[in-house]
This record gives structure tokens, C-alpha cells and sequence, in this order.
């Protein structure tokens, strides 16, 4: 019987492959094909970046702390911040944006047209300038009549629209072939050939030259000179402003990835556009070089929040709406108050704000009045008002000056362990804190979300093969059920899958950005019933975490979770077309780490599928390369408590690894990328290592599956199709 016990477990261990080769080529291999990015590898001759002597910095890097040769650097003058803000400029062309030409020459004007409309002028005119006036570039001004001096709005071709509302406002309002819509800079790319240009970031550097040309203007008040754009024109603006600081406001509007948000906090671990996407279908954005780091986010030595940064002590508006899927509203949020400081170190921390708008990624004339308003304000031509506000809970020290947590460290013993599942889901009731009353109610269909949200959340399309019901459930929550075409009709029990999702903030339980199908899409294609809501803090959601902390002191997000997750099964059991005792629970990322809780409290499903789950809390003590236990209790705020354990995780009460060993002989599939850079493999090779052992001595070792594939942290088809291999393999076992 040993011998057997022993052969089955080494089937659990079979799928956790060899170490993966660390190379160009098989870096290759395994991101999807770039043309471009081979050729310029091709033609550059760019070495792999040698990622084991490149520092890690999994949290955002602050910008008054950078960590410079190894060494961590505090920042506490105007002086020492000029210097550093130099070497980010440095380091954000050489990594991420390119390099520019730092003086253009002179600049001349060709008029090309003169007009006049109602209370104003056109003037249309081409600006040459660089070697041989090779660089040209297409400028169109509005201009109030009168003589000024009038402040200046300049915006790209694409937003001419906008142009009419700031010259109705009294501004000299100026739109340049900067945009998708005009585009002069290839010319200097031909003019500058020795310079490594990006496409945004010649775009960026072009609303300078506009700048030169309105400072030969008697009209033109050139200290009062304003830059915006919307989505890519919003990511161009923040650079333009980054590197002319006579650029006095800017406003980033949507600017999303490669803009206004740091790559490490938005990306495919969050469903959400990242480096990988934004590389391949726009390689002529950024510097090739940004490519290398799929994966390896906290690897970049800069990021792309230091933008906002750099335009202090200048009057900066990060403008977002909350579903807008080209962003996450929880990233710029940490984009804010990281650069935050450096406004402070100016005295200037009300010209920093973020403005949250409703809806999606579209704008309409009102936004585009408010943000004529921000710069209104900050030229003392009006009083409005942009309050600061927070969507999510962000001050973890006030947190901990208010809570009262049920553990502390220190007071428990160190070798304290939970021995069974009873006891095991008493500490894990009580860490997630105190809980609040709760009222059952049965399944209704009131409040089910409409045509309009599912069209903003991006989930109006339906696969042919597919149908969807629709339910409120638990405390007020919509649901979505996915299932095969016809299931309903049938009448006959299925199997089923509770999906819990990551923080995608904009879009909820549906990626907004991804690699072929979503995930609950495919899942229901394979014969499963899907049912699918947006965990708090997410898609319809997101306001919900606004003011939890104040309403819930010793609650916690994750406590929230895990009992909408519970009240989610509630309603699944009583579905007439859900077998209730093959209900799965599939998470994924933060999704992982609720399912693994609700394991603790809860035995109805009958087994979990995990795809790249938190480390263990006493393994994930790297904060540099993880984030570490503070990535739950101080980034995301959903289990503030355990920041009380930070550096003394060995303290905790109860551990993931300890829940899921408790599972066994519950088949439990774990899907673990040899490069998920929050669960290094070195460290994920242990909690496997504990859980084939857990599960050795259990009825079934072979319920126990691990598979280690040579890839990052997502959840593309590639590992939907590994985890469906699993599922399949469960699903052949109980029909023999």
C-alpha cells in the first residue's frame, strides 16, 4: 500500500516541470510573436536583460525614495529632486519612451491659411524646423479677437472639438498633427535618424515646438499654456509635459497603460491592459526595449506613473472614468499618491488631483468644460472646485489606529498551528474580522443588470453556443450565469463553476483586456455551468469599497468576499439546472485567495481549481520581489490585519498552505507559472511540496494535481486549456 501511496503522488508531482530555460529564445517562445520586436532585435543586436542583477521593486516605486545603485535614496529638498528627476527622464528613455533631441533649432512658420469666424480667428500654418528643416509639422490656432495676452490650450487633430469649447472659454487654442487622426512626426524620425524615437513620444515632444512658434505671438501668454489629450493623446501629454516644463498645466484624460499608471499595478494579472498587449499591437508606441519586461513588470527601473510626478511642481488633472476599460481605477489611484509627495515637497499638493468620471472611455462637451475649469482655476481666471477623493481604501496607519483586530503578533505562540478544519475555519472566520449581521434572502431577478451595464461592462456579446441567466442574489448582487445553449430548457442538473475573478476594476469578472476568450465563456463552452459577479471593488462595484473601512471598522474587504462567494453557492444550489454536488470553484490571482479562504468556511464544492495563487503568508516575506503580505493588507486593503504581521509573518494564526492541506482528499488542481513573478518558483515548489504530502496521506493522492508551465502570470487560453485537461481529467475519473 506504501508503494501505491508513493506512485500516486509522484502522478500529483509529474506535472510541476524542469526549471525553464531563462533566454532570449525562450523568452520568445513562450510571449506571443512580435514582428516588429524581432526585427529590431534583429537589427539591434539588444542583449536579454540579465534579470538576476536587476533589482526587483514589486511595490510602486516612489519617486522621493528611489532605490539608485543598489541604494535606497531619500529625497527631502527641491535640489536633491531636480537631480532625480534628471535621471528618471534618463532612465524613461532609455527604457520605456526613447530619446528625443533636447534642442530643436529654430523654428519657422509657413502660413497657410488666415480666416475669420465669430469673435475669433483660423490660422493654419506648417512649423519647419531641425537639420535642413527636415521636421515639419501641421498647427492650427484659434485666436479670440482682442490683444491678449491669452492663455493657451493645445491639444492634438483628434480633439478638435475640444479646441472649440477652449476658445469659447478665451483661449488661444492650438491642435497639431500630433494624433492618429494627423500625424507629421515620422518627419522627425527622418530629420533626428540618430535618435531612438517612439511614436507617443515624438508626438509628446511636438506640442514644444508648437510652444516655440505661440512664443513669437504678442497675443499669446505663453506662461499660461495648458496640454491635454484623451487615451493616447492623454499618454503623449504627460510626456510632453514631463520633458517641456514650460508647459504649465497638464490634463491626462484616460491615458490608461503607458500614460498615467504604473505597469507593475495594471496589467494581465489584473485582466487589464498591460506591457505584453500594449507592445504588440502598438510596437511603434514605446521603445522596443519595454517589451522584455512580460512578466517581469517589477523588473523596469522606472515606470510610467513617475510621468505625473515629474510634472510637479505644475498643476497635473489625472482624469478616469470608473468602467473605463482602457484603465484601472485602483492603479491611478497609487499612481496619485505616490507622485503626491512631490507636490508636497513644493507646497503644492492641491495641484494634483484625480477626476473620476462616470461611465466608460467616452468624453462629451461637460468633460471637456471641467477640465476648461481646472485650468481656469489654476490661471486665477475662475473658482471651482476639484476636491481630493479616494474610490479606494487607502490608509492602512488609520486603519490600524481605529481597528480592533481579533490577532496581534506577539501574543499568539510561533509554533501555533490549526490541526483540523473545524478549529481551522474559526481562526480564519476571525481574521477576516467582525463580521456584520446578515440577513438570507432567496434568489430574485429584481435589480438583474440591464442592457445599459452589461453594454459599459463590456458584456453584451454571447457566444452562439451559449445562453445567459440572470439572478440577484446574497446582499443585493447581480449575477450572470453562462451555460451551454438549451441547458435550461433541458431541465437536467449540470455540473457547475463558481468563478471568482481578479481586481479588474473596470469590467469586473469580464477581462477588459485578454488573449483569446473569456475565461467564463470558455468554460461554459466545455459544459459547465458558469456563474459569474463582480467580486466588491470591481466592475459595477467598484464604488461599493469607497467608504467600507468606514462603515465596516473591523470588517475586511476580503471577510466580504468570501461571504458573497458563500451566498453565491447559496443561490447556486438552488438553481434548477446546478447539480449541487458538482459545484468547482475556479479563482484566479485575488480570486485564488478568496476561493482559498471560502475553503476554510465552507465544504460544499467538491473541488477548486487555483490558477496562480498567492504564496503561503510565511512564504512571501520578499516585499521587493512579491509585494509580500502587504500587497492584502496595505496596496488592496482587503485583509488589513495582516499588515500587523508584516516582517513577523511567522506569527500568523493560520496560512493558505494550511487550508488548502486540509482539503485533501478534495480534488485540488493548481495551475503555477514557472514565471508568475508573484509566486517565484523556488517558493511555489514548497506549498507543493506540502500539499503532495497532505494529500499522500489521504483516501486519494491523485486528487492532487500541479502543473508548472513555462509562462507568466495570466490566464490566457493557453492555461484555460490546462486547467480544462484537469478538470476533464475529475470529470473522466467519476464516470468510470
Amino acid at each position: 500500500m506504501q508503494g501505491l501511496l508513493v506512485g500516486l503522488c509522484l502522478f500529483a508531482a509529474s506535472f510541476s516541470a524542469t526549471p525553464c530555460d531563462d533566454n532570449l529564445e525562450s523568452y520568445l517562445n513562450r510571449i506571443p510573436a512580435s514582428d516588429p520586436f524581432s526585427q529590431w532585435l534583429e537589427k539591434s543586436g539588444a542583449d536579454y536583460p540579465d534579470f538576476d542583477t536587476l533589482p526587483s521593486h514589486a511595490p510602486i516605486p516612489l519617486p522621493l525614495a528611489p532605490v539608485i545603485n543598489g541604494e535606497k535614496v531619500q529625497i527631502t529638498d527641491i535640489a536633491a529632486w531636480r537631480a532625480e528627476r534628471e535621471r528618471l527622464l534618463q532612465e524613461l528613455q532609455h527604457w520605456i519612451l526613447g530619446t528625443v533631441p533636447s534642442e530643436p533649432g529654430p523654428v519657422r512658420a509657413e502660413i497657410l491659411a488666415e480666416d475669420r469666424g465669430e469673435g475669433m480667428r483660423r490660422r493654419e500654418l506648417i512649423l519647419h524646423f531641425g537639420p535642413d528643416e527636415k521636421a515639419q509639422l501641421w498647427v492650427e490656432l484659434y485666436i479670440p479677437d482682442g490683444t491678449g495676452p491669452f492663455p493657451i490650450f493645445m491639444s492634438q487633430d483628434t480633439h478638435r472639438g475640444w479646441a472649440q469649447i477652449a476658445v469659447r472659454r478665451g483661449y488661444i487654442t492650438c491642435i497639431y498633427a500630433g494624433g492618429d487622426s494627423r500625424d507629421d512626426t515620422d518627419t522627425f524620425a527622418n530629420a533626428w535618424p540618430e535618435y531612438e524615437w517612439s511614436r507617443l513620444m515624438r508626438r509628446g515632444w511636438a506640442a514644444g515646438r508648437c510652444l516655440d512658434y505661440h512664443e513669437t505671438l504678442p497675443e499669446a501668454d505663453t506662461v499660461k499654456t495648458a496640454l491635454t489629450g484623451h487615451s493616447r493623446n492623454g499618454k503623449t501629454s504627460l510626456m510632453g509635459a514631463a520633458f517641456d516644463e514650460r508647459i504649465a498645466v497638464v490634463i491626462s484624460s484616460s491615458s490608461g497603460v503607458g500614460g498615467s499608471m504604473a505597469s507593475r499595478y495594471c496589467g494581465e494579472s489584473q485582466y487589464c491592459e498591460g506591457i505584453e498587449h500594449i507592445t504588440r499591437t502598438f510596437p511603434e508606441w514605446f521603445h522596443p526595449r519595454w517589451r522584455f519586461f512580460i512578466g517581469r513588470e517589477h523588473k523596469v527601473p522606472v515606470d510610467l506613473h513617475h510621468l505625473a510626478a515629474l510634472a510637479a511642481p505644475r498643476p497635473c488633472l489625472l482624469s478616469i472614468a470608473v468602467n473605463d476599460g482602457v484603465e484601472h481605477t485602483w492603479a491611478l489611484q497609487h499612481t496619485y499618491l505616490a507622485a503626491k509627495p512631490v507636490y508636497q515637497l513644493y507646497d503644492a499638493e492641491d495641484k494634483l488631483r484625480i477626476m473620476w468620471r462616470s461611465g466608460g472611455h467616452e468624453t462629451w462637451a461637460e468633460i471637456i468644460e471641467q477640465y476648461m475649469d481646472w485650468c481656469d482655476l489654476q490661471f486665477g481666471r475662475g473658482d471651482y472646485r476639484f476636491e481630493e477623493r479616494f474610490v479606494y481604501p487607502w490608509d492602512w496607519e488609520s486603519w490600524k489606529a481605529n481597528a480592533k483586530p481579533a490577532y496581534q503578533p506577539d501574543t499568539a505562540s510561533d509554533d501555533e498551528s490549526v490541526k483540523d478544519a473545524e478549529a481551522m475555519a474559526g481562526v480564519v472566520k476571525k481574521f477576516l474580522g467582525e463580521a456584520p449581521p446578515q440577513a438570507k434572502a432567496p434568489v430574485m431577478d429584481y435589480g438583474t443588470s440591464k442592457d445599459s451595464v452589461l453594454s459599459l461592462l463590456s458584456r453584451s456579446n454571447l457566444a452562439s453556443v451559449l445562453e445567459r441567466d440572470q439572478i440577484v442574489f446574497g446582499e443585493y448582487i447581480a449575477a450572470e450565469i453562462y451555460m451551454p445553449k438549451g441547458t435550461q430548457k433541458e431541465g437536467a442538473k449540470k455540473k457547475a463553476i463558481l468563478y471568482l475573478p481578479p481586481l479588474c476594476a473596470p469590467t469586473g469578472y469580464h477581462a477588459s483586456y485578454r488573449r483569446g476568450e473569456q475565461v467564463y465563456s470558455k468554460l461554459a463552452r466545455n459544459g459547465y455551468v458558469v456563474f459569474c459577479f463582480d467580486p466588491i471593488a470591481a466592475g459595477r462595484r467598484v464604488e461599493e469599497a469607497e467608504h467600507f473601512y468606514e462603515r465596516h471598522p473591523n470588517w475586511s474587504l476580503l471577510g466580504k468576499m468570501v461571504r458573497d462567494a458563500q451566498e453565491a453557492l447559496d443561490a447556486m444550489v438552488e438553481l434548477p439546472y446546478v447539480d449541487p454536488d458538482e459545484i468547482w470553484v475556479v479563482g484566479y490571482e485575488s480570486g485564488a485567495l478568496t476561493a482559498m479562504h471560502l475553503a476554510a468556511l465552507d465544504q460544499r464544492p467538491c473541488g477548486y481549481g487555483l490558477v496562480c495563487p498567492p504564496l503561503p503568508y510565511r512564504l512571501d516575506t520578499d516585499v521587493l520581489e512579491t509585494g509580500g503580505i502587504n500587497r492584502w493588507a496595505q496596496e488592496r486593503m482587503v485583509l488589513p490585519q495582516l499588515g500587523l504581521f508584516s516582517g513577523k509573518e511567522n506569527q500568523l494564526p493560520y496560512d493558505l498552505d494550511e487550508i488548502l492541506s486540509l482539503q485533501a482528499p478534495k480534488p485540488l488542481i493548481m495551475v503555477t507559472p514557472q514565471f508568475d513573478r508573484f509566486a517565484p518558483p523556488q517558493e511555489a515548489e514548497k506549498i507543493k511540496a506540502i500539499l503532495e504530502s497532505a494529500y499522500a496521506q489521504s483516501a486519494s493522492p491523485k486528487n492532487f494535481i500541479s502543473i508548472s508551465p513555462c509562462t507568466h502570470n495570466h490566464f490566457d487560453e493557453s492555461t484555460q486549456d490546462l486547467l480544462l485537461e484537469q478538470l476533464a481529467v475529475f470529470q473522466s475519473k467519476e464516470s468510470e
